[in-house]
């Protein structure tokens, strides 16, 4: 009786500093206070996916004989003349984290408009993606530009072959970290998409385009 009584005064007596200890290497700090540069580290990874808009600015020729401003239709490029459509584009993109500043990851993306022949242009591009990021409390601001291969077509059936080619992208992002494990936010890009033709540089056109996006992005 009298060790079962011993054991169990210590028992009570140390039952305060364990808790203490306990609290003391778990602190209720609040992550989200502020500028915190070590939210994101090494290893650490993004999926975003995203849906939205997407228009042309222009497309600019550079040969004899043009203004530099052209229209798209399918199959005619007339000079003189912009009809931007609006289309739809969506994305998936994947990041991984070198250092809470520094990310590099791919991004697979396709934009189809109506054109002025009353056909559909599809431009599905993959690209690497690379860019920084800063945070300040629940909102993330990255910055991220892309370069990458695109194949260009539309659904005229009497059309010539598609164009397989290059394309760059830059873009700039906000989002709301809403849990550790989801982020909402938008997106909007500036795209550069030219069509070279090796064979006929007189028919050579860069396309520059517009997006904006509605994006969720999950964390692990």
């Amino acid at each position: 009786m009298h060790k079962a009584g011993a054991f169990l005064l210590l028992l009570l007596l140390g039952l305060p500093c364990l808790l203490f200890a306990q609290e003391d290497s778990d602190p209720d700090i609040d992550i989200w206070d502020g500028y915190n540069t070590d939210l994101y580290t090494r290893g650490d990874q993004t999926f975003i996916i995203s849906l939205g808009i997407g228009f042309p600015l222009a497309f600019v020729s550079t040969h004899a004989g043009s203004d530099g401003i052209t229209s798209w239709r399918a199959g005619d490029l007339r000079p003189n003349k912009v009809e931007p459509p609006i289309g739809g584009t969506g994305a998936l993109s994947y990041s991984y984290y070198f250092s809470s500043l520094f990310f590099l990851g791919g991004e697979v993306s396709l934009l189809f408009l109506p054109t002025l022949g009353d056909h559909v242009v599809y431009i599905t591009s993959i690209g690497v993606r690379t860019g920084t990021q800063f945070v300040l409390g629940r909102f993330e601001f990255p910055i991220s530009a892309t370069l990458g291969i695109t194949i260009q077509t539309h659904s005229a059936l009497d059309s010539e072959k598609g164009y397989f080619g290059f394309y760059m992208k830059a873009g700039a992002s906000a989002f709301f970290r809403a849990t550790h494990e989801w982020s909402f936010g938008l997106s909007t890009n500036y795209c550069w998409y030219p069509q070279w033709i090796k064979n006929d540089p007189s028919k050579n056109v860069d396309g520059h385009f517009i997006d904006l996006l509605l994006c969720a992005r999950y964390h692990f």
